[in-house]
């Protein structure tokens, strides 16, 4: 036997929480790969001995070898964690924001965190699904149309993900039928069990390694939630797949927790707990076992509450959480933290040398000023899908964002776009007058995207309401190019513009369909995921926000666009395209100069808007509505380091705020 390596410096359990360890490598062989005894000490006292482990080392040639934790011959630094988050009793009881609020501790804790969403539907994706049915389609960095549970993860956890990150039944089965089609399964029945259920655990195992976070390496933890609720007959396969992986993977790398309802029955004013009861029960007949139990109640749970849940679910008292209602879901990891759900879990992961007190300052602080917000500013949010406000998630949140960075408590007025209309007049005049009622109330009006031609004309009169009121207006998507044709319509003359969408014929094509889009498919086909828009002036007020950068990244979703053909005409009018794509034949940003703050994108800003760090755009609307657009635009003067041309490092504004990785938003 012979010594292989003394004394050399060991990073233990991600964090370097003992930087007095001393690794000690004994072998017989020659390279030190084969039967070899590895002794770990910290402070002088040794831990453990592992027979047979391969010498492994890191790019800056430190050991990574963490007490005591191996998982199929790696060191736990390299074995995945898993985080299931299922559902019980009833649907809409915030596993998204449960799952996202868990990812946000393990990441307060040190650990990288990704997530996983699966939805049990057999759509492919998202995109081609009404907001009515599923809420808004959230759109990723590379174009995947997502379930908004994503764009909880990314705002949460400050993270890009991928469309393999939102897993479906359809995704699963199609991969499958490709296999077998090429002959993958050499003949074999094709079956649910193993094929399908092989594929899930496949899946989930190649996108959990992605890292999310910008760094290199796999992320620590994956937390993967579970669309629908258990018993649903759809979800069955991805409950077996899930089963099995909890076995493949061991048990001390995989911890599931159960999002139950224990509701309070006016009658009796007593807390029930038969519903989760029975849920677990289910839940334990499919082969997973909760580690922990979240609770949804309108207040805290009682001790003789949890105590009996304990007795008949099997879970310890300590692992039972509650999570009643909240001023505002920011306050949910809040309440996760003082139950210490992160040390329940650290616990069945036994991280004993992981960080078990969650830093969450920053987060506690916004949590708090939101709350204490107390002055108003009231936007008009001119819609189609107005009568679900998941529809608009994604730009509800980025308001929200900029509104507490302004000061400000939020408020929004709900105005269907068809109400506004001189049908609606006629037909009904007391909605008709509403309408106009709450569109007038408002400090700004907010058009956001949306297809189809219903309520078109409503969303028009908005916009042409705010440019001869000097209101301040944001256009999204389909925002900016109402706009434009209220433009053409008022100021040029042309009474008939319109988008070829919604009048094929016109003959003033304002907006046209995208010369590379698809008539025949639907789902995949539209210019989607991240694309440069170049400013073309920097003393616009969309550049100065943006930090005059030379461009910006930001995320699309359309199929039609600005008319190039039409744009020297509207500008020459006194419309300004600010912001044009590399070719230029591409109209992304759209300013009336003379006005406090008319501004349209064909891109959606809201996708990476996040807490702490707001959209450009949504900052700027919020400020004009809220009297504070000159202050706030002075405050982003940048003095620029040499080679700062796209945003893509941080700039360092007058007052000391800094823009965020991408360049698209302020922290604050």
């Amino acid at each position: 036997m012979s010594i292989r390596k003394t004394g050399e410096p060991v990073d233990c359990c991600f964090l370097s929480n003992f930087p007095l360890a001393i690794l000690v490598i004994v072998s017989g062989d020659a390279d030190g790969s084969l039967g070899q005894l590895i002794y770990l000490f910290v402070n002088g006292v040794m831990f453990v001995e592992i027979i047979g482990f391969p010498r492994r080392r890191k790019e800056q040639g430190n050991w990574l070898v963490p007490p005591l934790m191996f998982v199929d011959g790696k060191p736990l630094s390299e074995a995945m964690k898993y985080v299931l988050v299922t559902g019980g009793v009833v649907s809409g009881l915030g596993k998204g924001v449960t799952a996202s609020s868990i990812g946000l501790l393990l990441q307060a804790c040190g650990l990288r965190v990704t997530s996983i969403k699966i939805d049990p539907y057999l759509n492919k994706d998202a995109g081609t699904m009404s907001p009515f049915e599923h809420g808004e389609v959230f759109v990723l960095d590379d174009g995947g149309e997502v379930d908004l549970d994503l764009g909880n993860y990314e705002r949460f956890l400050d993270v890009k993900l991928t469309r393999d990150n939102n897993i479906t039944t359809g995704k699963i089965y199609q991969s499958v039928i490709d296999k077998e089609r090429k002959g993958d399964y050499l003949g074999k029945t094709v079956q649910v069990v193993p094929h399908i259920t092989d594929a899930i655990q496949d899946w989930i195992e190649r996108v959990a390694a992605i890292p999310v976070d910008g760094k290199e390496g796999p992320p620590d933890v994956c937390v993967i939630e579970l669309g629908g609720t258990i018993g649903d007959i759809e979800s069955m396969p991805f409950i077996e797949a899930l089963g099995q992986f909890s076995y493949r993977v061991g048990a001390g790398n995989f911890c599931l927790i159960h999002v139950s309802l224990v509701p309070v029955l006016n009658v009796v004013g007593e807390q029930k707990t038969k519903p989760t009861q029975h849920s677990v029960r289910g839940l334990r007949s499919l082969g997973l076992t909760p580690n922990i139990l979240a609770c949804r109640s309108t207040t805290e749970l009682d001790v003789n509450v949890k105590e009996k849940l304990s007795r008949f679910c099997h879970v310890p008292e300590e692992n039972i959480l509650t999570l009643y209602d909240v001023p505002n879901i920011w306050h949910v990891p809040l309440l996760l933290r003082d139950q210490k759900a992160h040390e329940a879990i650290l616990k069945v992961f036994d991280l004993p040398c992981v960080a078990s007190k969650a830093m969450l300052g920053e987060w506690t602080a916004r949590a708090q000023r939101c709350d204490m917000l107390n002055e108003t500013v009231r936007v008009a949010m001119v819609g189609k899908y107005t009568g679900l406000s998941d529809s608009y998630l994604s730009v509800l949140k980025a308001l929200l964002h900029a509104s507490v960075a302004c000061g400000r408590k939020l408020v929004i007025n709900w105005v269907s776009a068809s109400d506004l209309e001189d049908a609606t007049a006629v037909q009904n005049p007391d909605v008709h007058t509403a309408a106009w009622n709450s569109l007038k109330s408002a400090d700004g009006v907010l058009v956001p995207g949306g297809f189809g031609d219903r309520g078109v004309e409503g969303k028009i009169i908005a916009a042409k309401y705010a440019r001869e009121n000097n209101i301040p207006y944001l256009g999204i998507c389909l925002g900016m190019q109402i706009a434009v044709i209220e433009y053409a319509r008022s100021v040029l003359g042309l009474s008939d513009a319109n988008s070829t969408e919604f009048h094929p014929n016109t003959k003033n094509p304002c907006v046209i369909f995208m010369p590379e889009g698809s008539k025949t498919h639907m789902g995949g086909t539209m210019r989607l995921g991240s694309r440069k828009t170049y400013f073309q002036a920097t003393d616009s007020k969309a550049s100065q926000l943006y930090g005059t950068q030379t461009f910006i990244d930001e995320r699309h979703r359309h199929r039609y666009e600005v008319n190039p053909e039409m744009v020297s005409q509207l500008e020459n009018a006194g419309l300004s395209f600010t912001g044009k794509d590399e070719s230029g034949q591409r109209m992304q940003i759209i300013e009336i100069g003379d006005h406090p703050y008319f501004v349209g994108v064909q891109f959606h800003p809201e996708f990476k808007s996040r807490p702490g760090k707001p959209s450009a755009l949504f900052l700027g609307l919020i400020a004009a509505a809220s009297g504070q657009l000159e202050g706030t635009l002075k405050k982003h003067v940048v003095t620029k380091p040499n080679g700062f041309t796209n945003g893509s490092s941080p700039h360092r504004y007058g007052n000391g705020i800094h823009s965020n990785g991408n360049g698209n938003g302020v922290h604050v």
